[in-house]
C-alpha cells in the first residue's frame, strides 16, 4: 500500500478578514502615436539642423580635398586626402598655437572664477551704499571694446616687457570677460534664499563653508554659464593675439589660422584642415560640461 504525502494545510483565514487580492497583470506599455505636431515639429527641425550643420560638413570635405581639387565643382573628392591633417600640424605652428589657446582659455577661465565668485557674492549678500552704481559701473565696463584700449594695451605691456607671453593674453582674456561673469553670478546669487546659509551657519559652518557646501552647488549652473562665456570668448579671440603676440610660436590658434591666408593665394585645405583641428577641444568641452549643467540644477541640500 503506497502512502500519499499531504500538502500541509494553510492557515485558516481569521473570520472578518478581506480575502486576500490575486496580483494584478502587469501593464503592456502602449506605443506612442505619432501626433501631427510631433510631425511638424521634425519637418522644421530637421531641415533646420541641415542648414546649421552644412557648412561645418563643407568644411570638414575641404579639409580632405587634395590640393589639385580644391576648384573643382564637385561637392566630394575624387580621394580623401587625409595626409591634410598631417601636413598641416608639420609644416605650421599650428601645434604651438593650439597649446598657447588651450592655457590662455583655460588660465583666464580660472582667474576669471576665482575673482568672480567672491565678488558676486558679496555684491548679493552684503546690502553697502553705492551697491546699485558699482553693478551699473560693472555693466558699462562690458561695453568697452578691446580694440578701442588697444593701443594703450599695447604700450603698457611694451613697457613691461610683457610683450609675446601667454600671461598677458590670460590678463587681457580674464579683464574683458569678468564683467559679465560678474554681472550673471551677481543675479545666480541673489535668486538663492539666504535663510539656506543661516541654517548651515546655526549648524557649526562659517561663512566660507557655508558658500562652498550651501551656496555653490546651488548656483553651479550660472557658474556653468559664466565659465562657458569666458572659455569661448578666449578662444575666439583674434585682435589682441595678433596684436600682443607677434612671434609665430607665441600666437594663439586663431591667428595662426589666418597665416594660411596669403596676398595672392589661400592654402584652403589646410585653412579648413586647421579649423576642425581648432572646434574639436570645444566640441568635447561641451560634451563634457552638459552632464555637469544638469547635475548643477539639482546640486545642494537642504538640512
Amino acid at each position: 500500500m503506497t502512502q500519499r504525502t499531504l500538502a500541509p494545510a494553510r492557515p485558516a483565514a481569521p473570520v472578518g478578514a478581506a480575502p486576500e487580492a490575486a496580483p494584478a497583470p502587469p501593464r503592456k506599455r502602449r506605443p506612442r502615436s505619432v501626433t501631427p505636431r510631433a510631425l511638424l515639429i521634425a519637418a522644421v527641425a530637421w531641415p533646420l539642423a541641415a542648414v546649421f550643420l552644412l557648412p561645418y560638413l563643407e568644411m570638414v570635405v575641404t579639409a580632405l580635398r587634395p590640393a589639385h581639387e580644391l576648384r573643382d565643382a564637385t561637392y566630394l573628392p575624387s580621394t580623401f586626402e587625409w595626409a591634410n591633417f598631417i601636413d598641416v600640424w608639420r609644416e605650421s605652428h599650428l601645434g604651438d598655437n593650439l597649446q598657447v589657446t588651450l592655457l590662455v582659455s583655460a588660465g583666464s577661465t580660472l582667474l576669471v572664477l576665482l575673482v568672480a565668485i567672491p565678488a558676486a557674492y558679496y555684491t548679493a549678500r552684503m546690502k553697502f551704499r553705492g551697491r546699485k552704481l558699482f553693478l551699473l559701473l560693472v555693466l558699462i565696463t562690458q561695453m568697452f571694446q578691446p580694440t578701442s584700449l588697444l593701443v594703450g594695451l599695447y604700450r603698457e605691456f611694451y613697457q613691461l616687457g610683457m610683450l609675446n607671453s601667454v600671461w598677458t593674453l590670460i590678463l587681457c582674456n580674464a579683464a574683458f570677460n569678468l564683467a559679465f561673469a560678474i554681472w550673471i553670478l551677481t543675479a545666480y546669487f541673489s535668486s538663492i534664499p539666504e535663510a539656506l546659509e543661516e541654517a548651515a551657519m546655526i549648524d557649526g559652518l562659517g561663512r566660507a563653508g557655508a558658500l562652498l557646501r550651501i551656496t555653490l552647488p546651488l548656483a553651479m549652473p550660472g557658474v556653468v554659464t559664466a565659465m562657458i562665456f569666458t572659455f569661448i570668448a578666449a578662444w575666439n579671440e583674434f585682435v589682441m593675439g595678433l596684436t600682443l603676440s607677434t612671434v609665430p610660436e607665441s600666437q594663439p590658434l586663431t591667428v595662426g589660422i589666418n597665416s594660411f591666408i596669403g596676398n595672392y593665394t589661400v592654402q584652403w585645405n589646410f585653412l579648413f584642415a586647421g579649423s576642425v583641428i581648432a572646434i574639436v577641444p570645444v566640441v568635447i568641452l561641451f560634451a563634457l560640461i552638459e552632464r555637469k549643467v544638469v547635475s548643477g540644477l539639482t546640486a545642494g541640500s537642504v538640512k
